[in-house]
């Protein structure tokens, strides 16, 4: 499972609605599916990676993990 925040309204498979800003559970097949059609976002130049240093993916040097 992925947690994700919906870039547009969308509507699940058991007819909940979920509203644009809204953070939720998906499994990988549903992730491909809201990315295709624009629901949500991909990990572009304007996410902030894992350590916060833009770039996508967590291009900041100044990880203290594993290497």
């Amino acid at each position: 499972m992925v947690y994700v925040r919906l870039e547009r309204e969308w509507t699940d498979g058991d007819g909940v609605g979920h509203s644009q800003g809204d953070m939720i559970d998906v499994d990988a097949a549903t992730l491909a599916k809201l990315q295709a059609a624009g629901i949500v976002g991909g990990e572009g130049p304007d996410w902030p990676g894992p350590t916060g240093g833009g770039g996508g993916g967590g291009a900041s040097t100044n990880w203290p993990g594993a290497t």
